[in-house]
């Protein structure tokens, strides 16, 4: 790594972990019903939204009552995202004229939103009118962030309560974080995007004119075999316009990643500058990575927030260098065809370079968000294997807003059961016995991702459109991993060279994509409210330290075991074949 490369990486890392602290606290201050500062303004909002839906009187929710109201919540948002979609054709706002969006793949987007993954079979510029833009994917960007973020916070709220069956209450929570945390943030960053040229308008499209390119040298032999000397001109082009920077701020704060335009991040109008490149950057990881010390506050502990950090921060630090390590080595095959010895720029945007678009890269498949800034399916094998390898440990590095969180505290719960096992005592965390019931709901989220992600796969090969993948050989299984290992873990971020809009894929995503998002967050309700209702024991000799560099280590050591043995084998046959194949 040279020095321009490395400086950056070390910038963005000390930067986002000092600003982490901040919003941190901020964040415990705002689910703990604290004053925070924006409550004279935001106040009189809350108190109206939570008459209308009577968060303000309904008390606290067990469990079981949670979950039916988060899931209830997120079907409305399916449900209404769909209809949008199919009837945008004849709504409001849609001065392109574009028509209904196709069935398959309006199910496939509206469950994606609605999940936090963001996962795009459709360009966004060409197929979204503005309202479906603003209406429908906006408005599931700040929810479905939400939705992670509150049971975030029940799961936390199980570790710290005694003898209850009390989580808090969803719509309280869910109201809370998104005029708190998500829409001040967005705000702040929306008004630095335009500040950069990123479009905020209603308007449609604007026609860019011919540039004629006058010259009296000859420039292309005609027909006859003389010399044409007519000035070249390019053709008019329609550039795409619409609200893009609130879209931008909200996609990436919300760890959603849904471009307005088909190339997300790449594309000029949604990143058109190096500043807009890092603060898109940190807007991604920034959330999940506070939301560690809201932990350390809420459970009163700020030493247990900080291991966790540590450790996500260790493993992101690790992965990101091993990506941008693999970018900035030339491709292989074209050193032996004599190019220059140059780092590999196929599918980079030169306007941010090789160093900016890996870094990206690691970031956004470790924080479940999905925006590119550079095509990963132009990446060398090895520097596509690691941001595939994050998303595959389970977006826990740092992961999406909440679900990072509420993810990785599940890992710290099969760590200390693995060490319990070790020492021959019971394991505890936080004080509450760890026992067969919460074990066996941790099994259920660590593997029901890697079972979604290896099964779509398998499907893919057996029975999915032969004509869908454009690239035979690894490179191609690589891209099927990649898209299942995407929607599977609830990223988004795509491998592309691959076609998605057929109804396998679209019904197969679909279903990845609702599994992996509401089949966790049962389990993860259930061990919040079998967490609550226990006793909470005295520390003693033989109890495990939960915020000590051992225990820090023995969760980046579960983290990456679990990952490791459940997908190297599929790696082998993608990435590491075709480096192998390069490389030979």
């Amino acid at each position: 790594m040279n020095a321009t490369a490395l400086s950056h990486y070390l910038f963005f890392l000390a930067v986002l972990l000092a600003a982490s602290w901040p919003l941190g606290l901020y964040i415990a201050r705002v689910f703990q019903e604290q004053p925070c500062g924006l409550d004279t303004v935001l106040g009189p909002v809350e108190r109206v939204i939570s008459r209308m839906t009577g968060a303000g009187t309904s008390g606290e929710m067990n469990w079981k009552t949670y979950a039916v109201a988060v899931t209830l919540f997120n079907a409305m948002g399916i449900v209404a995202v769909y209809a949008i979609e199919r009837l945008q054709g004849v709504l409001p706002l849609n001065p392109a004229g574009l028509p209904g969006v196709d069935p398959f793949v309006a199910v496939n987007t509206a469950i994606s939103f609605a999940s936090n993954t963001n996962w795009q079979t459709y360009g966004g510029e060409t197929t979204m009118s503005i309202l479906t833009q603003m209406a429908a994917l906006t408005v599931q960007n700040f929810v479905s962030a939400a939705t992670g973020m509150a049971v975030m916070a029940a799961l936390i709220r199980g570790l710290t309560r005694r003898e209850t069956d009390k989580l808090g209450n969803f719509w309280k929570d869910l109201t809370r974080t998104t005029l708190y945390v998500l829409l001040p943030l967005s705000v702040i960053l929306s008004l630095a995007l335009v500040w950069q040229g990123v479009p905020q308008t209603l308007t449609a499209s604007v026609a860019a004119s011919d540039i004629k390119l006058p010259s009296p040298t000859p420039v292309a032999p005609d027909a006859l075999g003389g010399l044409d000397t007519t000035p070249l001109a390019t053709p008019g082009q329609t550039i795409a316009l619409g609200p893009v920077a609130s879209q931008v701020a909200i996609k990436q704060l919300g760890t959603n990643g849904g471009g307005f335009y088909n190339v997300n991040s790449a594309h000029p109008l949604e990143n058109p500058t190096p500043l807009t490149n890092f603060l898109s950057m940190l807007a991604i990881l920034l959330i999940p990575a506070a939301l560690c010390h809201t932990f350390g506050v809420m459970v009163g502990d700020r030493r247990q927030g900080l291991a966790v950090l540590m450790a996500m921060t260790i493993l992101f630090a690790g992965f990101a260098w091993l990506t941008v390590q693999a970018e900035l080595h030339p491709n292989p095959l074209l050193t032996q065809a004599g190019a220059p010895h140059v780092p590999s720029l196929e599918g980079k945007e030169l306007r941010h370079g090789v160093a900016a678009s890996a870094l990206w890269a690691a970031a956004t498949t470790a924080a479940s968000n999905g925006s590119v800034n550079a095509m990963h399916d132009s990446f060398t094998p090895l520097g596509g294997m690691w941001p595939m390898l994050l998303m595959q440990l389970g977006e826990v590095v740092y992961g999406g807003v909440g679900s990072g969180l509420y993810g990785m505290l599940v890992f710290a719960v099969v760590a200390v059961f693995v060490a319990g096992l070790m020492v021959g005592r019971t394991p505890e965390y936080l004080g509450k016995k760890i026992e067969p019931f919460e074990t066996r709901m941790a099994a259920l989220v660590i593997l029901i991702p890697p079972f979604t992600c290896l099964l779509g796969t398998a499907l893919a090969c057996v029975i999915g459109p032969p004509d869908a993948v454009a690239n035979p050989g690894p490179h191609g299984f690589s891209e099927m991993l990649y898209a299942f290992s995407s929607m599977g873990n609830n990223n988004g971020s795509a491998f592309a060279g691959l076609t998605a809009t057929s109804p396998f894929w679209t019904i197969a995503g679909a279903v990845a994509m609702f599994v992996s998002r509401y089949w966790l967050i049962i389990p993860v309700l259930a061990m919040a409210g079998s967490l609550a209702g226990k006793k909470r024991l005295a520390e003693n000799p033989g109890t495990l330290p939960t915020h000590g560099p051992i225990f820090v280590g023995l969760l980046v050591a579960v983290v990456l075991v679990v990952g490791a043995v459940t997908f190297v084998p599929a790696l082998a046959l993608g990435p590491v074949a075709e480096h192998l194949a390069m490389t030979r």
